[in-house]
């Protein structure tokens, strides 16, 4: 280059490499700088393309926070920038907070609930549920969802006791009923109609829903009971006190209205019997029963692991669940004498309302037994490792999956180990009041088609057992091997 400029006569080569140098390096600071100072202007528009679901009903998913987010953006856009928004990129944002005021309302194979967040008010003496929308453009609709908060959508006789509740969204420019008492948590709205009554239906549409649903508040809930059942309440309270802090509203009759920041209408479940999947939940089975065994304060984590049964103190507990009506042993002190000469130290007991008191027992077990029916579902106070036998009552193929899917699949996934027996038709006592040639014994599957009801008077109510022991011995020893591994 030839140094003829007015720069060139008064700096040397080497001195204008150095000026060139720190002059982009000053271009590249004030650059730096101008984008630090005007990203806040011109990063949210395109954060909204990216966060907010196409979907109005997935718009509920959308935090509370991110709403703020949005909220306070529109405000930087409108109010510190001079470039005003277009009127679509107004409506647009508009568009979005009605979408997040929308419940989200979802039906699935077992059950269907809406989660509500916002201006949320709770009627209950007319079963009403309301999202308040404060808008007052055309985006905002009034929908209306109908629903039965019970966790057995598609079972038409439970549903049928249970009370409809309608969730409803509305402008606020309607005739809309005031607060008249205002709540700062969550709540969830749930029936304890249907099955209640039945220990294994409580468990599986109700208990472990409910986990699933509220523990995400560690505590923070506000539980409130439609159809309420007041000695359902008592007979869970240890469970009910350690899933909110706060007591169970009674709402049915309730003529206040109660706001909530957010609500939900009915019950999360998995579609399979007492059983949680950790792939879509954030929880699994075995966190509800660490739940449980907290609920109750169970001291027994582990089953024994026993090296030498002959060691007083190392003999395994079994308990022996009896029945007094129908499905039970006929012969209960042979079955215990056998177990004991085996090894074992036996208990007797019937399940009971008493949840504290079967809690207390069976985790004190490391064996359980039982005729299929409900009160098996107490496997779910058993320690870890422990060993559930389940004994198969006659009755064919019907009483087989029963079997299976009540209890069998679902103690697989509480790290419990299962052993099945199935008995003999010499060992029921239906033989006994029918002759071998009867339907009832040649086919039970001509029995099923004749519905439920017929089925059930049968092989569940009529049935009971007289075990052979000689048969059953090998399963028992089986148990033991168990226990050494």
């Amino acid at each position: 280059m030839i140094y003829n400029t007015i720069f060139a006569k008064s700096f040397s080569r080497y001195e204008q490499k150095k000026l060139g140098y720190g002059a982009l390096i000053g271009f590249l600071l004030i650059v730096l700088s101008l984008c630090t100072v005007f990203k806040p202007y011109l990063g949210p528009l395109h954060d909204y393309e990216r966060i907010v679901p196409k979907n109005p009903f997935n718009a509920a998913r959308i935090s509370t926070q991110m709403a703020k987010v949005e909220g306070n953006a529109t405000k930087t856009l409108i109010s510190e920038t001079s470039i005003s928004p277009t009127k679509a990129e107004v409506e647009k944002l508009e568009t979005r907070k009605v979408e997040q005021e929308q419940p989200l309302c979802v039906s699935e194979a077992r059950t269907e609930y809406c989660q509500t967040q916002g201006d949320i008010r709770v009627h209950g003496k007319s079963s009403s549920v309301y999202t308040v929308s404060h808008e007052t453009n055309s985006f905002a609709e009034n929908v209306s969802w109908s629903i039965r908060p019970y966790a057995r959508k598609t079972d038409a006789y439970a549903m049928s006791s249970v009370r409809k509740w309608s969730v409803n969204t509305v402008k606020a420019s309607q005739q809309v009923s005031q607060c008249t008492k205002n709540h700062s948590i969550p709540a969830v709205i749930f029936s304890t109609a249907g099955y209640t009554g039945n220990h294994f239906h409580e468990f599986s549409d109700i208990i472990v829903p409910l986990f699933l649903t509220c523990r995400q508040f560690n505590g923070q809930v506000q539980l409130i009971i439609t159809d309420k059942k007041p000695w359902w309440i008592v007979k869970h309270q240890a469970f009910l006190k350690k899933l909110s802090n706060y007591e169970i509203m009674d709402i049915d009759r309730d003529d206040e209205v109660h706001c909530f920041p957010k609500v939900i209408v009915g019950l999360k479940r998995y579609h399979k019997e007492l059983s949680i999947d950790p792939q879509k939940y954030s929880y699994s089975i075995k966190d509800f029963r660490h739940f449980l065994r907290s609920s109750y304060s169970l001291k027994r984590v582990n089953a024994i692991k026993i090296k030498d049964i002959g060691n007083q103190s190392k003999k395994p507990r079994l308990l022996i669940l009896s029945r007094k009506r129908s499905r039970s042993f006929t012969n209960t002190n042979q079955i215990a004498k056998m177990a004991k000469g085996l090894g074992f130290k036996v208990i007797v007991m019937e399940a009971g309302r008493n949840m504290r008191n079967i809690a207390d027992v069976v985790n004190s077990c490391d064996v359980l037994m039982g005729v299929h029916g409900a009160g098996l579902t107490n496997i779910l106070f058993l320690p870890e490792n422990a060993i559930f036998i389940q004994v198969v009552p006659y009755g064919g193929m019907q009483v087989e999956w029963l079997a299976t899917n009540d209890f069998a699949k679902p103690s697989e996934d509480m790290n419990i180990k299962y052993l099945e027996y199935k008995i003999r038709l010499e060992e029921s006592t239906l033989i006994q009041q029918y002759p071998l040639d009867h339907m009832i014994i040649k086919d039970p599957s001509s029995i099923v088609k004749q519905g439920w009801e017929a089925f059930r008077s049968v092989y569940f109510d009529k049935q009971n057992i007289k075990l052979d022991v000689n048969r059953f011995r090998p399963i028992l020893q089986k148990t033991i091997e168990l226990l050494h591994q």
